[in-house]
């Protein structure tokens, strides 16, 4: 049975983001936040509850390889800066010691009384938002695709690589879905990899997730978005249900036209691991 292989510390398993980083990510979503800095945030959340969920008494754990490719007008490469720009993927330790900052941050907790009270809290920052120039999504699919064959050579018996691509537009240098097709046909010999998409939006439409067909899709970008996704696994689609989505062994991992909500549960329910030991 594919993606059931149980991930260890001898055994890791690999998440690539690939964020777009395009002039139209400026655009403000309801309440103010630009997309571009949303969607960092949810990352960097992301990456701590993942070291969150990997840290042990004797530490953090490397049960998974990390990176995220970034695209935009300044070209196709590392989202990441500082001591982790030199290369894509990171393990897990590696990413938790090397945060470009760590911030200041207020959020509202429950105060015992039925109230809520603000409260001082540390939050590590890996990944700046940034947005400038053309939406090379080819270019990034092709990145994204020769550092999951290296890593899957690597890793033979692993479980599979999951990609988990974020964009508000279309592709600027081309039709990515051929070189989607390819990324996917990547392997170990748990499976093949997982590519998550999701496609976000300022607007307050309402949004298609896991959708099962593309019929409800409006145009020829969403519905290639769509084809481009995985199926969905398994083992997910119990974690889409329990946050109230109808996703079914049919659905396909993608998402059209989401909003804040639904760009957080894509990010929890996508980084849901398999078996950790």
């Amino acid at each position: 049975m594919p993606y059931a292989a149980e991930i260890s510390r001898a055994n890791p398993s690999c998440f690539l983001f690939v964020i777009d980083q395009s002039g139209s990510m400026d655009e403000r979503m309801e309440g103010g936040t630009s997309k571009a800095a949303f969607v960092a945030d949810v990352l960097n959340k992301t990456l701590y509850n993942l070291i969150t969920r990997c840290t042990k008494a004797d530490g953090c754990r490397p049960y998974f390889d990390v990176g995220v490719v970034a695209y935009g007008g300044n070209g196709v490469g590392s989202g990441f800066e500082g001591a982790l720009s030199g290369t894509i993927l990171h393990s897990l330790p590696e990413i938790e010691k090397n945060p470009l900052r760590i911030e200041e941050r207020v959020k509202k907790v429950p105060d015992g009384a039925g109230g809520l009270v603000e409260q001082s809290t540390k939050f590590p920052v890996w990944f700046d938002p940034k947005n400038t120039g053309g939406t090379p999504m080819c270019e990034a699919m092709r990145r994204a695709a020769e550092v999951l064959v290296e890593w899957s050579d690597s890793h033979p018996n692993c479980y599979p690589a999951t990609v988990i691509h974020v964009t508000d537009g279309q592709s600027t240098d081309g039709d990515p879905e051929h070189i989607a097709t390819q990324l996917r046909q990547i392997a170990t010999s748990d499976g093949q990899v997982l590519l998550f998409n999701l496609h976000i939006d300022a607007t307050s439409s309402a949004p298609v997730i896991f959708p099962a067909t593309e019929s409800a899709l409006p145009d020829h970008h969403s519905k290639a978005l769509f084809r481009m996704s995985s199926g969905f696994p398994p083992h997910l689609v119990g974690a889409a249900t329990e946050r109230g989505y109808s996703a079914t062994g049919e659905s396909r991992f993608f998402g059209y036209k989401a909003g804040y909500e639904a760009i957080v549960d894509f990010f929890e329910i996508g980084t849901r691991a398999s078996q950790m030991r």
